[in-house]
């Protein structure tokens, strides 16, 4: 009566390790999906950073000329 059951415990324990094996793939995948969706929004912010950076780069370059040009408006003025 044992080995009856034999081959009907074996087919329950192999569907019991496939089920669990296609979770872990499901989880991996998942966990991969948002690793990518991660690095991806990283890189977006990385990259308005940067942006962001050469803007206000920009308005200080601006900012510091005019300085330049009142301080040289002003020097002229004095002679």
């Amino acid at each position: 009566m044992i080995t009856d059951m034999k081959p009907m415990l074996n087919a329950m324990e192999n569907s019991i390790k496939l089920r669990h094996q296609a979770k872990a793939e499901r989880r991996a995948e998942k966990a991969a999906q948002e690793k990518k969706e991660f690095l991806e929004k990283l890189m977006r912010a990385a990259s308005s950073d940067v942006e962001l950076d050469g803007m206000a780069s920009k308005v200080k370059g601006s900012d510091d000329a005019v300085q330049r040009d009142q301080l040289m408006s002003f020097l002229m003025a004095g002679f």
